[in-house]
């Protein structure tokens, strides 16, 4: 299984705990980013999970924002 995550500031923590449970777990993941928590727009680390997913590199993808809206949008 290949997972690729991301997340905007405000859902980095909860990223570093999913990306702590995958690396657990055995199962390997690529992180798009954020890596800090100052402000960014979602869709510029949400686009390149979805693209990368679409394309058949990833069998996943996890994207966490603040809210979850913006990144199930």
């Amino acid at each position: 299984m290949r997972v690729a995550i991301a997340s905007d500031h405000a859902g980095l923590r909860l990223k570093q705990e999913i990306a702590m449970f995958l690396t657990a777990q055995g199962i390997h993941y690529h992180d798009f980013g954020t890596y800090a928590p100052d402000a960014v727009d979602y869709p510029d680390f949400a686009l390149p999970v979805a693209e990368a997913v679409a394309r058949g590199e990833f069998d996943r993808g996890i994207i966490v924002c603040g809210t979850g809206i913006g990144v199930s949008i």
